[in-house]
C-alpha cells in the first residue's frame, strides 16, 4: 500500500499472456471486455508527490529526466500511475493523449470484507433491489464502493459502502467526487463531542471540620478562645465583651478582638480569618 503523498508507476509484465493488452488503447480492452488487473502488473518505480503534482505532470518529468532507480520502458500506453493524494487513492491507466481514471486496480485485499469490486446481487437494508459495485476509491487505508442499481442502473442514485457493507452516504450524483470525499473522511474521523465533567458541590462540613480548612494558626486560636469544641468553626465566637485582666495587666489581645468585632459590625462583614491569623503570629512571638 501506498504511503500518503506517494505515486506509483505500474507496468505490464513482460509475459506471453500479456502480449495482446500490451500498448492497447482503454477502448480496446473495453470493446474486447478486457480488464485491467493488479496481478498482470508490476511496480516499476515509487517517487514523492509534490503539492501542484498531477499524472501529467508526473509522465512530463519521467519525460525530461528518467530517475536512475527507474527500470521500466518509457511511460506509455497500458501503463497504470497510482496516486496516493492526502489519502486518497486513485488509479490512472494512461492513454496517448491523456489519462482514463480507472476503478478497482488497487484493492485493500482483505478476506474479511463483505464488498469487493467484483460485488453483484447484493442487498442493501432498506433499500430496493439487489446493487452491484460500480466504482471504488481507497481513502486512509480503507475501500468505498459506489454502488448501482442493478435494475435502473445510473437512473437512480448511486450509493456508497464502506467494505464490511456499511451505508457512508446516500443519494449520489456525481461519483467519489470532493463532496463525497470530505463525507468519507467524516465518516472515518467522526468529531467527537467532548463534554466538561460537571462540578460536585462540596457536602456542608461540620464545625469541627471547617476548623481545619482555616490552618493550624487559626484553629490554635479557637481553641485557646471558644469555650467548647463545637463552636470551633472558622470564627471567633466567644469574645469577651470586655478585656480580660490577666494578672495586673488588661489583656491586649482582648482589646483589639473587640475593636476588630466593632468594626466588623458596623460594616456588616465578620472578622477575617487573615486577622486571627496575624493574632496568632504575634502570640508566638
Amino acid at each position: 500500500m501506498l504511503d500518503v503523498n506517494q505515486f506509483a508507476l505500474h507496468q505490464l509484465k513482460e509475459v506471453p499472456e500479456n502480449r495482446d493488452i500490451r500498448f492497447r488503447s482503454y477502448k480496446t480492452l473495453q470493446e474486447n471486455k478486457i480488464q485491467i488487473r493488479y496481478e498482470n502488473y508490476e511496480q516499476k518505480y515509487l517517487g514523492r508527490i509534490y503539492p501542484n503534482d498531477t499524472p501529467e505532470s508526473i509522465k512530463q518529468k519521467f519525460q525530461k529526466q528518467t530517475p536512475r532507480s527507474f527500470k521500466g520502458h518509457f511511460i506509455s500506453v497500458s501503463d497504470v500511475l497510482v496516486l496516493n493524494k492526502e489519502g486518497v487513492i486513485t488509479s490512472y491507466y494512461v492513454e496517448k493523449d491523456g489519462f482514463i481514471v480507472i476503478a478497482g486496480f488497487i484493492r485493500n485485499g482483505s478476506s474479511s470484507a463483505l464488498i469487493s469490486f467484483d460485488t453483484t446481487d447484493f442487498h442493501i437494508e432498506g433499500k430496493e433491489g439487489s446493487w452491484l459495485a460500480f466504482d471504488s476509491i481507497i481513502i486512509d487505508g480503507k475501500e468505498f464502493f459506489l454502488m448501482e442499481h442493478t435494475t435502473y442502473g445510473s437512473d437512480a442514485a448511486w450509493i456508497v459502502l464502506d467494505e464490511d457493507g456499511k451505508l457512508v452516504m446516500d443519494n449520489v450524483y456525481n461519483g467519489f467526487d470532493e463532496t463525497v470525499q470530505k463525507q468519507i473522511k467524516e465518516y472515518l474521523n467522526p468529531v467527537q463531542n467532548i463534554t466538561e465533567p460537571q462540578k460536585q458541590e462540596k457536602p456542608p462540613l461540620e464545625n469541627w471540620q471547617k476548623s481545619y480548612e482555616n490552618g493550624e494558626y487559626l484553629r490554635s486560636a479557637e481553641i485557646t478562645e471558644e469555650q467548647n469544641y463545637n463552636m470551633i468553626d472558622g470564627r471567633m465566637n466567644n469574645l469577651p465583651s470586655k478585656p480580660r485582666k490577666i494578672g495586673q495587666r488588661i489583656s491586649v489581645l482582648d482589646r483589639l478582638h473587640l475593636k476588630q468585632e466593632e468594626i466588623a459590625k458596623r460594616s456588616g462583614k465578620p472578622v477575617t480569618q487573615m486577622n486571627m491569623a496575624e493574632d496568632m503570629e504575634r502570640r508566638r512571638k
